[in-house]
């Protein structure tokens, strides 16, 4: 059998290890930026994904976020960030990663062979959910039990791997392949797949957030304020977005408990009832529901 493309050796790998330093930091340099170009042909494909996530969340399903190793790291740090960048609750977001998250320095890898763990991993899983699987190589056993196990149970899969027409990605309602070339220090996929790997989710969650109204003008209006940096950031979007004084919109933000986008409302000049029921029925979306109130106002 062929070595995937991830395990082929790098035209430069050749007396690496005789380089100066600086030089060898130019090469790491140039298979990371080398990465990042093959996200680029998969564009339409994390599209697609971003729209399957946000239509996961508004039909009040979970994301479960899935992979071994490197990949699972990449991973956490996606699902880890959903909560304060868009405000999307904890028990709408899994994360099964194999061998657990390590805790240590230590992540030992006979773990991503163990499919019996990734089937009792997907057990919760429920129509309507959507299954985000990682694997560089595309045919991790963990990974792919784990979305065969949530296939059965009627979930969907968001499948994202570095080689293509693997097992993963044939398994996948949406298949995003980036197919990175070889890694300066061959198969050392926490290189440029894991940066192509990582950059792919970015796009993603970051199209889902719009998609679902958590996103205005390139502002965060559904973050969790929860330190003193937040809240002042939640403060300065208050007063862009209604156009009032910062002491305004923290006095607005302590009305609505924190919440942003009641909170741009009232700072508007609009009642909590009036708030709340534009939210509601324009699922979210700030700019609609301050057009619909200016629209009521007028009439």
């Amino acid at each position: 059998m062929p070595l995937p493309a991830t395990e082929h050796l790098h035209p430069d790998a050749p007396g690496l290890d005789t380089r100066p330093l600086g030089e060898v930091a130019t090469l790491l340099l140039e298979g990371q930026l080398a990465a990042l170009q093959a996200v680029r042909p998969a564009l339409d494909a994390i599209a697609q994904a971003a729209r399957l996530m946000a239509e996961t969340l508004r039909n009040g399903g979970t994301l479960s976020y899935v992979a071994a190793g490197s990949s699972g790291l990449m991973a956490l740090a996606d699902a880890a960030e959903l909560g304060g960048t868009f405000g999307i609750p904890a028990d709408r977001i899994r994360f099964s990663m194999a061998g657990g998250v390590p805790v240590t320095a230590t992540m030992p890898g006979d773990t991503e062979d163990d499919s019996t763990a990734a089937q009792a991993a997907a057990a919760e899983t429920r129509p309507g959910d959507l299954v985000i699987a990682l694997s560089a190589s595309g045919s991790t056993p963990y990974p792919l039990a784990y979305v065969a196990a949530a296939r059965e149970k009627g979930a969907r899969v968001v499948a994202i791997a570095n080689n293509p027409d693997t097992p993963l990605l044939q398994a996948a309602d949406v298949a995003i392949c980036l197919a990175t070339p070889p890694e300066v220090i061959s198969g050392s996929t926490r290189l440029g797949a894991g940066t192509a790997q990582k950059t792919a989710l970015n796009i993603a969650s970051t199209l889902m957030g719009i998609e679902l109204g958590h996103v205005h003008d390139g502002m965060m209006v559904n973050l969790v304020a929860d330190n003193e940096k937040l809240r002042g950031r939640a403060a300065g979007i208050v007063s862009r977005i209604a156009g009032v004084p910062e002491e305004t919109a923290l006095a607005c933000l302590d009305r609505s408990g924190g919440a942003v986008k009641p909170a741009v409302l009232l700072a508007a000049g609009h009642s909590e009832t009036e708030a709340t029921q534009a939210l509601a029925a324009t699922h979210g979306r700030i700019r609609d529901a301050l057009s619909d109130l200016q629209t009521r106002k007028t009439n």
